[in-house]
């Protein structure tokens, strides 16, 4: 269990976007400091310049340089932006995707030395962040497990109502099925089972797998990738002792309402996925990944360029993307003090945390 509260790195994001905004209005809560100390990754002065546009009277924070120094009641800021910010709020640049980036990978190399607990990320553009990375860069995910050494990683998108998975990410739809057969899918199944278990500490979780084609493919009058592909891998890890089902129709699977039997759902690709999830979820779903060593969970939302800097956006996803991290640090200190002593019980603590 944790002695301490956690420090959660929070990186900028494109600071022409509405990132700056919803880190503001989520730090000037400072019932927030009850339970983690954060660190935002970015500019004093793309915050000052925020915290002034938004005529923000509580948010404090200081800048951050000796980490023997970190404030405890207050937001700590490490510059990544280290000259004066070309600042142009609700607009595209393509500086603001290397101020993007450089925050992300001096929050990545604050984790690796042990710094940071949980990283949140604001959300980027990604285009102008894969101009700064040379093209290496096809979002959060897929960076963040090459750059942190993970073997692979799976995107889920939780709310309270849902979890969901995803087999493939950001691949167009024209490849999607070539990227599929059984070893892929089985193992996106056994990681996202692995996840529930370790990091939303479930017993026995219960996963549903959606089909890749209409009617689950019409056995085989419609696609042969659920014949061939979904039902081998669904059948091997029920054997393996995973409570996988499926592949199910996601039409039927979502108006029916029939998701809510399940622990979580896995979805093919992107888009299948999310237009369920964020119809369902809207302003409270987090982004976090799975299959890695960081904990890293993010907002269910873009950078909103046309209400940047409005006072429109509502921190409500920053929040819960904050608390998900929190527990998800929680989860995994108690999945390794469980596991490690298999005499224990699993006695959960409520996860609830009053803003007194």
């Amino acid at each position: 269990m944790q002695d301490k509260k956690p420090v959660i790195g929070i990186t900028i994001g494109d600071i022409n976007g509405i990132g700056p905004e919803v880190i503001i209005k989520l730090l000037s809560d400072d019932r927030i400091y009850q339970f983690c100390t954060p660190v935002v990754y970015g500019s004093t002065r793309v915050l000052s310049f925020y915290k002034k546009l938004l005529n923000d009277k509580r948010f404090r924070y200081s800048s951050l340089t000796d980490w023997s120094k970190l404030m405890d009641k207050q937001t700590n800021v490490v510059s990544t932006i280290v000259d004066q910010p070309e600042i142009e709020v609700g607009k595209e640049t393509e500086i603001a995707g290397k101020y993007a980036l450089d925050a992300i990978n001096q929050a990545i190399s604050d984790w690796k030395e042990g710094k940071i607990d949980a990283l949140i990320t604001a959300p980027i553009n990604k285009h102008n962040v894969a101009k700064a990375a040379e093209g290496s860069f096809t979002g959060h995910t897929e960076y963040l497990a090459r750059e942190t050494g993970a073997k692979d990683s799976l995107m889920i998108l939780f709310a309270d109502n849902i979890r969901m998975g995803l087999v493939t990410n950001h691949i167009p739809v024209s490849e999607i099925s070539s990227k599929l057969n059984k070893e892929i899918v089985q193992q996106k199944i056994e990681m996202l089972n692995r996840s529930l278990v370790q990091d939303f500490f479930l017993n026995k979780p219960r996963i549903a797998v959606l089909s890749l084609n209409p009617h689950a493919g019409d056995k085989g009058l419609i696609g042969s990738e659920e014949l061939e592909i979904l039902v081998p891998a669904i059948n091997q890890c029920y054997r393996n002792g995973i409570l996988a089902f499926g592949p199910y129709p996601a039409d039927g699977l979502f108006g029916s309402g029939n998701f809510k039997k399940f622990d979580a759902v896995l979805a093919i690709y992107h888009d299948q996925g999310l237009a369920p999830f964020k119809a369902l979820t809207f302003d409270d779903g987090v982004n976090f990944t799975a299959g890695l060593d960081i904990i890293r969970t993010s907002p269910d939302h873009g950078t909103a360029f046309d209400i940047a800097g409005k006072n429109l956006a509502s921190p409500q996803s920053m929040r819960q993307a904050l608390f998900a991290a929190l527990d998800i640090v929680e989860s995994r200190a108690e999945y390794k003090e469980w596991t490690e002593d298999k005499l224990k019980t699993r006695n959960r603590k409520s996860r609830s945390r009053k803003m007194d």
